[in-house]
């Protein structure tokens, strides 16, 4: 392909990789607006969520294998 478009090989690697670079940066040419903050907000919740269900299906193996639960901390 060098040889066709009339530029080294070292050259048109180089433009592959500025092209490999650049390419993700101008995949992201919307600006962030409120949806993106929601969705952040969302995705925090949802992870929030998700720990909860772990947490809970965790304690109700333990209770039904009939081993004790870890002692609760105070939130203060």
């Amino acid at each position: 392909m060098s040889r066709d478009i009339g530029v080294t090989g070292a050259t048109l690697a180089k433009w592959r990789e500025s092209f490999l670079e650049g390419g993700l940066g101008a995949l992201r040419s919307r600006k962030a607006d409120e949806r993106d903050q929601k969705i952040r907000s969302m995705e925090r919740k949802l992870g929030k969520v998700v720990m909860e269900n772990e947490l809970l299906r965790e304690k109700i193996d333990r209770i039904e294998d009939g081993r004790p639960l870890a002692r609760r901390r105070s939130r203060t």
